[in-house]
């Protein structure tokens, strides 16, 4: 049941995880999740802002996790660990910010507070009366008497993130002049016979923790299980000090009428990169495995002894490399094939999310500190199990600099039988580092594996032998 504006409810959970929701449809603008951290009204400097482009707090009790979709409808979600809260802080604000539109074009705008141990439902917010407004509080976490309480707000600004951001005291930068968005690379010739095999498999690493942007300090791992900071230096290496404020709310959205980036432009020339894919399966692998049962689809043989132990869908991040020396290779589970963010290729895979239940989704992460080494990589996603094809899944991709604006984009609707999709090819011109929206649904040829259609369609050349997790 909604709340009504104004009241207030007790927040009996010490983790909640925030969801902004809303539904999409042509024309809608795009919606952000923010949260900031406030002292008597105010925050105490503006590492107490976390948004998209500063996406955990130093103390790691808040985390902006981003964006899923869902069948017609978004939610862009934070994780806030109330009992890591510094107690200094005594409120923390919710807030929406409308990117290419004004909250009146946004139909069905609602926050949820949910228990982030079970999920379950403890406030629920529906926002009734928006207008010109570009920017809301939702609502607020707050404390009283050593408890906390949710209260629904309902605040609207019509100057946007920017202008909510400054009036709670963060210190924000004035936009710089637009760039053009660079042409479109030309693809590369197909490589000889001779080019590098895909590397030997090797023992899954560590996972390479989400980065948080600066001015923040590094954070240690939120209670959640999810690290906040970015990753660490070499052995021996000193950690960079952190970028001084003020905060960028600049973000790239790519499309197909402004599908290329240039990340030089942007600030993105060092640090690490974070590279996100969030998938929702809605209920495609529930319906394929209700139509044939369980144990029928584990008969169908290869196929079936593929799918995870849940049944659910399965989709695996990957990247093809080139780098300037030559040599090229492949980044995914299989084979663990997971790479190294400090050694050749610099591109590292944290983990296998089997189910689509990782709120965090599935994450790569880039050391842009070895840029010049890099010719291309080509950031692609398979399904490995649990459905057909892509025919009825949603995506979105983010693309988090730890310097620079985040760059993120949707997947369009898949309508061929694919497998396999190429998101973003990311290329070293000389000058710049370009990212390229490529959103490409690949359909196999009978035989063929899905990494080898994706090498075939870019001309990577690679040597392929069957690999499983």
């Amino acid at each position: 049941m909604s709340m009504l504006k104004g009241s207030n409810v007790p927040v009996p959970a010490p983790a909640v995880r925030v969801e902004l929701g809303w539904q999409t449809a042509p024309g809608t603008p795009d919606v952000d999740a923010s949260a900031l951290l406030l002292v008597s009204g105010k925050v105490r400097d503006d590492g107490d802002f976390v948004f998209y482009s500063q996406a955990a707090h130093a103390s790691g009790a808040v985390r902006h996790d981003g964006k899923r979709p869902a069948g017609g409808a978004m939610t862009d979600s934070l994780t806030v660990a109330l009992d890591s809260v510094e107690p200094a802080v005594d409120t923390v604000v919710l807030a929406a910010s409308a990117d290419g539109g004004t909250f009146g074009s946004v139909p069905g705008l609602h926050i949820r507070v949910l228990d982030a141990a079970n999920g379950a439902e403890i406030a629920r917010f529906d926002s009734q009366d928006a207008g010109a407004e570009t920017a809301f509080v939702l609502g607020e976490l707050y404390r009283r008497q050593g408890a906390w309480k949710f209260r629904a707000v309902g605040q609207g600004y019509a100057t946007g993130l920017a202008g909510l951001a400054t009036d709670f005291g963060i210190s924000v930068e004035d936009p710089a002049p637009p760039q053009p968005a660079p042409p479109a690379p030309a693809p590369a010739a197909p490589a000889p016979p001779s080019a590098m095999p895909t590397p030997p498999p090797a023992a899954p690493p560590a996972p390479a923790p989400p980065m948080a942007p600066p001015p923040m300090a590094p954070a240690p791992p939120s209670p959640t299980g999810q690290p906040a900071a970015a990753f660490p230096p070499p052995p021996g290496q000193p950690a960079p000090a952190p970028a001084p404020s003020p905060v960028r709310l600049t973000k790239v959205t790519l499309t197909k009428d402004a599908p290329a980036v240039s990340l030089t432009k942007q600030g993105g020339t060092s640090g690490a990169m974070r590279v996100n894919l969030n998938w929702n399966s809605g209920t495609a692998g529930k319906r394929l495995g209700k139509k044939l049962g369980f144990k029928a689809m584990q008969a169908m043989g290869a196929r079936g002894a593929l799918l995870p132990p849940s049944g659910e869908l399965d989709l695996d991040l990957c990247a093809l490399y080139e780098l300037t020396d030559g040599a090229a290779g492949v980044i995914h589970p299989l084979g663990n094939n997971f790479g190294s963010l400090h050694a050749p290729p610099y591109i590292q895979l944290d983990g296998d999310d089997r189910t689509g239940a990782v709120a965090a989704g599935e994450n790569m992460t880039i050391n842009l500190d070895h840029q010049a080494r890099i010719k291309r990589i080509l950031i692609f996603v398979t399904v490995y199990a649990g459905a057909r094809s892509f025919e009825g899944l949603s995506a979105t991709v983010t693309l988090q600099p730890q310097h620079g604006a985040p760059v993120d984009f949707s997947l369009d609707a898949c309508t061929v039988p694919s497998k396999v999709c190429a998101l973003a090819l990311i290329t070293n011109t000389g000058s710049e580092l370009v990212v390229q929206r490529e959103a490409r649904y690949l359909v196999p040829e009978p035989g063929v594996s899905p990494q080898r259609t994706i090498d075939n369609a870019y001309g990577w050349g690679l040597d392929w032998s069957p690999a499983r997790k």
